[in-house]
């Protein structure tokens, strides 16, 4: 709430305390009682907008388009209007955020995430920095308090510049800063190898036995033998994609379909699955349309429950729950089939999949060291390169050697007759 301060002469100012609990003044000239109270109403209004982070409703959008120069400086500078250069454009950390909002379509999930980002700008430079002033120095500066200051690990922070970096080419591509600040910033490795953890089939065996219901050994089963990302291809995944004839189910993935030919993929209905899902269907309501039935709801939180799972199977937990049970079927089917067919099954490219997916586990170390491989056993290209090479250096007959071989005498008579050709000396043939 602003209060409306009198001072001598017929002047009135503003008081009142802003978000951080800083108070704020705004010196309002010689005005009427009436007039400050008008004024005390705008501001109020301004405020709850900048708290609530919408819009303000038309009248007072209207008011402070009429304000002049003056008046809109002193609102600008207690933070409740942007502030903007000469040319009319918004010159405001703040403003720039919420047209870059507002502008962007992506899926809730991504704008969660830049979210992230916005609060993290908006908590080290401040709603109302001037964009002239977040530089490159700054920039720096910035990463280096999300490491040192808010705990932030390498991936993390490596996400946070690339959206920053985003925010402020759209700002050079609408003309409001000559350069981007954040493009020359290192943004770092977004895969964190140490959360890595192959889920072996031990482990999930027991997992899925503290499962309380069909449903959730479905979820975990899907996860761990099918690949499917948790939860969004999980609750897509209807009864009629399922091809029990052809052994194939069709998996539809939101977080692709924006690419062509991406929309969804097929992979092959594995043995993991095969009983599992038809029980499910067999227990089904009758006119029942999806496989996961039971756990739809927004508030539906799987991670929470899979680790009362986990704990209740007497398992330690794994990092990145959902993500390492497909981690570990990708690592797995990868042993057995070319890397194109897994990356098709699960919907990813082989960059992807080396860098976020494949990993070395135990079963690897086991297995090379498990028999040596004998010295017969050699590759055959190497082991013809060796002849060669011992070939080339076993010495042939000297010349004084071959003076001392025995001398065969040979008939002239028992050669057959030649004749000179263009291709040189062929027996004479008779007739």
């Amino acid at each position: 709430m602003a209060s409306v301060i009198r001072d001598p002469g017929g002047r009135k100012r503003l008081q009142f305390l802003d978000g951080s609990g800083r108070r704020c003044t705004i010196r309002l000239g010689v005005l009427t009682a009436r007039q400050a109270v008008a004024v005390r109403v705008k501001v109020e209004a301004l405020q709850a907008a900048l708290t609530t982070r919408t819009t303000p409703d038309q009248e007072v959008s209207s008011w402070v388009a009429d304000l002049d120069d003056s008046m809109r400086a002193k609102l600008a500078r207690v933070g409740l209007i942007e502030t903007r250069d000469r040319d009319g454009k918004p010159n405001a950390l703040g403003a720039l955020l919420d047209t870059f909002f507002s502008a962007i379509c992506v899926k809730e999930g991504t704008r969660i995430t830049y979210e992230q980002t916005r609060r993290s700008l908006e908590g080290y430079f401040g709603v109302t920095a001037r964009l002239e002033s977040i530089t490159c120095l700054e920039a720096e500066r910035w990463r280096r308090w999300l490491k040192e200051n808010q705990g932030l690990a390498g991936p993390t922070i490596s996400k946070r510049v690339k959206t920053a970096r985003q925010v402020f080419k759209r700002a050079v591509k609408w003309g409001w800063v000559a350069e981007n600040p954040f493009a020359e910033i290192k943004a770092g490795a977004q895969t964190n190898r140490g959360r890595m953890y192959f889920v072996s089939r031990e482990v999930i065996e027991r997992v899925l036995d503290a499962c309380p219901d069909d449903e959730w050994r479905a979820i975990v089963s899907l996860s761990r033998f099918g690949g499917l990302r948790c939860p969004s291809e999980h609750l897509a995944l209807r009864w009629q994609d399922i091809d029990w004839d052809r052994g194939r189910m069709t998996v539809w993935s939101c977080k692709t379909e924006g690419y062509e030919g991406r929309e969804f993929r097929q992979l092959p209905l594995f043995h993991e699955l095969r009983s599992l899902l038809l029980k499910l269907f067999e227990r089904a309501e009758p006119g029942a349309e999806y496989v996961i039935s039971r756990y739809r709801q927004p508030n539906c939180n799987l991670r929470t429950q899979l680790l009362r799972i986990v704990a209740r199977a007497g398992v330690t937990p794994w990092p990145r729950l959902f993500h390492n049970l497909r981690s570990s079927r990708q690592t797995e089917l990868s042993e057995d089939h070319p890397t194109h067919v897994v990356c098709g099954w699960l919907g990813n490219s082989p960059a992807i999949a080396q860098a976020h997916y494949l990993q070395t586990h135990d079963a690897h170390f086991e297995k090379a060291l498990a028999s040596p491989p004998s010295p017969t056993a050699q590759n055959p290209a190497q082991h013809g390169a060796e002849s060669a090479r011992i070939h080339r250096q076993t010495p042939g007959p000297q010349r004084s050697q071959l003076a001392l071989l025995p001398r065969v005498a040979i008939s002239c008579d028992s050669l057959p007759p030649t004749q000179v050709t263009p291709r040189g000396f062929e027996p004479l043939l008779p007739g």
